[in-house]
């Protein structure tokens, strides 16, 4: 067991603990603080220094903790989704970061628990534990000092709701309880866990910092119980998804008034970087869209659905995995591309052996079992192809000079995106007769060769519940079952500042990408010429 260090603390320097609180949902949390169950919460509300912070079009990559953990924009340092695209092997995996941390330089002693993106290695003065059971960690699991991983483990346990960082569970009202009583037992073993390193292991720290990622985990998987406008709302799953999500809830503002009784000397932020809302992407973009565009190119569908996914709201068995179900029904109608399947499917059994030969500390994430992936094997005699995305839709264009077997010209490029956006925006959503496509973008018009390995040529925004579509001259796309039935379409992020020397208000909106700077100018450190953002500067205390 590793001995804790006192060295003493820097004279005159604020203590600060931050807690991230990823996929929290102010309006969850305003209605369950309108009924009391959430004390700490509404103390904050009355006594810390308000924000709502605005993401921007930022959200829209799914990569808010690599925003934060690096203190920049997409932009900045150069990556504008979570899925990476090898042009030369036409293959598409989910990397882990490799942007340097805001913390890297600081003179402050820092204690970081499961901060997703956070490499802890990259910053010598942070001390902590990654990837212990964040959502999406970003990173390896690792720790510094190295021995801290297996000290934790002894003293607390493994992470206790493993199966449910991205649970599926909707069809089933046992498991859907099982996931929120999970989820929060989680909560509270994270709030040990940060309360025996900030007290105990590392007490003298400057920076205390950890994330909710169960917050997220919950929204995702139970927010049909908790939306009444949900297509799924009125299974029987749905009043213990509510329930869980209220016990999750529940749980974070306990662990905050933990923090703040144990530490009345430091000043807390607790912040989420966007809000959450219904799921409007997973069914479009992963399995309808790839199979639209495979139609378009070959004539024939390769996706069949099952005869009892019916219109308006297909259904799943209790104990069915969304993936698994999909999956049975993309099958091969000939010869040929059986052979397609076969050569795909031992790529993805040598991709997961690659991945395991380099070990846990590379954490690249295999997309096979994304239905999207099912057509890799034909995206090479494609001129246009989806790929896997987790949020919006995303075409890549064939592109010859960039793509290795490219087949569509440079001077064809422009062309060939106005005939997609044109066949793309006829797209009926067939359950309530509306357009299903609610914008379309393209990253790369101005320079299709330029940081295009996470940038994709179309970028489609989905409009509503979506479990099929209908276009002229296909007809029927799907239906459907959904996945999950929560997603990034929420609103502003939230931030509050609770410290005896802030003035309490609501100080409006402020930039997201504003906590980073923030908690290096409470620490009195100097802010990097690269990061994005401004501290937020509520008034001084009178008292």
């Amino acid at each position: 067991m590793l001995t804790p260090t006192a060295t003493p603390r820097t004279a005159g320097r604020p203590r600060i603990i931050a807690v991230g609180l990823d996929g929290f949902e102010p309006s969850i949390a305003a209605a369950l603080m309108a009924r009391g169950k959430l004390p700490m919460l509404q103390r904050l509300q009355r006594d810390a220094a308000l924000f709502s912070l605005d993401h921007g079009p930022a959200r829209e990559t799914g990569l808010a903790w690599e925003h934060f953990a690096t203190g920049q924009d997409p932009d900045r340092y150069r990556r504008w989704s979570a899925v990476t695209f090898d042009s030369r092997r036409y293959r598409a995996t989910q990397e882990p970061t490799r942007s340097r941390t805001f913390l890297a330089d600081v003179d402050a002693r820092v204690v970081a628990f499961d901060v997703p993106y956070l490499d802890l290695t990259a910053a010598a003065r942070v001390k902590g534990m990654a990837n212990w059971g964040a959502h999406d960690p970003g990173v390896g699991a690792h720790a510094q000092p190295s021995g801290l991983a297996a000290e934790i483990l002894a003293r607390f346990g493994p992470y206790p709701a493993k199966p449910y960082i991205y649970g599926f569970v909707w069809p089933c009202p046992q498991r859907s309880a099982a996931m929120g009583e999970a989820l929060a037992e989680a909560v509270r073993t994270r709030a040990a866990i940060t309360s025996w390193l900030l007290r105990e292991r590392y007490p003298d720290f400057d920076l205390g910092i950890t994330v909710i990622g169960e917050l997220h985990s919950a929204a995702e998987a139970l927010w049909h119980g908790w939306d009444a406008d949900h297509p799924l709302h009125g299974l029987p799953s749905a009043a213990p998804a509510a329930s869980g999500i209220e016990a999750v809830y529940v749980a974070t503002d306990g662990f905050l008034a933990q923090l703040a009784a144990e530490h009345p000397d430091a000043t807390l932020l607790a912040f989420s970087m966007h809000g959450m809302g219904p799921n409007h992407s997973d069914t479009a973009s992963m399995m309808l869209l790839p199979e639209l565009l495979y139609r378009r190119r070959f004539g024939a569908a390769l996706f069949q659905p099952r005869d009892d996914w019916t219109l308006p709201c297909p259904q799943l068995r209790p104990n069915e995995e969304w993936a698994c179900a999909i999956h049975r029904q993309i099958r091969p109608r000939s010869i040929r591309h059986l052979y397609r399947h076969l050569q795909a499917a031992g790529q993805r059994v040598l991709g997961r052996l690659q991945g395991r030969l380099r070990g846990p500390g590379h954490n690249a994430r295999s997309l096979a079992w994304m239905p999207a992936s099912r057509y890799q094997s034909y995206w090479r005699d494609m001129d246009a192809f989806a790929l896997p995305a987790f949020y919006d839709g995303q075409i890549r264009i064939n592109l010859a000079g960039r793509e290795v077997a490219g087949t569509v010209s440079r001077s064809r490029y422009p062309e060939l995106l106005d005939e997609l956006e044109a066949w793309l925006r006829q797209a009926i959503d067939p359950v309530t007769g509306a357009e299903a496509v609610a914008a379309i973008e393209r990253p790369l018009a101005d320079d299709p060769f330029s940081d295009h390995a996470t940038r994709c040529d179309l970028k489609i925004t989905w409009r509503g519940h979506l479990c099929a579509l209908k276009l002229p001259g296909q007809g029927l796309v799907g239906p459907v079952p959904q996945r999950r039935t929560g997603g990034h379409t929420g609103k502003c992020g939230y931030a509050a500042l609770f410290s005896p020397s802030i003035t309490a208000g609501d100080y409006g909106h402020a930039s997201a990408f504003d906590v980073a700077p923030t908690l290096l100018s409470l620490l009195g450190e100097p802010l990097p010429q690269d990061l994005c953002g401004s501290p937020l500067r509520p008034m001084p205390s009178s008292a």
